[in-house]
């Protein structure tokens, strides 16, 4: 399953931004991904869950926004949606794509960052009792 090793990098990148605009935790990460990148939406909201404990990310929501796969035919300049499975031949010529536009990335979109934690006043706090 790649979709940890993918997980751990967008962590790991999200963690060096917080680490040097000084948050302290991160509330949503939001992602592009496209929908020829191979990666099972499901599988990576798992694995970045597991991937985010112990770091400023524990609790931070994973939006991950499907790219839709779009081909452009060079002979005739058509475009299309290639679907999926893809249909990589032009739908006006029958020549196959020679260039996809999109559809294949994982990108890092947004990261809203958490609200600052209080800060420790130095006195330990006492449950209150009923």
């Amino acid at each position: 399953m790649h979709e940890m090793s993918l997980a751990l990098a967008v962590v790991d990148q999200v963690e060096e931004a917080a680490r040097s605009h000084g948050a302290e935790s991160v509330a949503s990460v939001r992602l592009h991904v496209g929908e020829l990148a191979g990666v099972v939406p499901d599988a990576l909201s798992f694995c970045f869950g597991l991937a985010c404990a112990g770091t400023v990310l524990e609790g931070a929501e994973l939006i991950a926004e499907t790219v839709p796969g779009r081909a452009r035919c060079t002979p005739c300049g058509g475009e299309w949606a290639v679907g999926m499975p893809p249909d990589l031949c032009c739908p006006d010529c029958g020549t196959p794509a020679e260039d996809l536009l999109s559809g294949r990335e994982l990108r890092i979109a947004d990261v809203h960052w958490g609200a600052p934690r209080p800060a420790a006043t130095g006195r330990p706090r006492v449950p209150e009792e009923s």
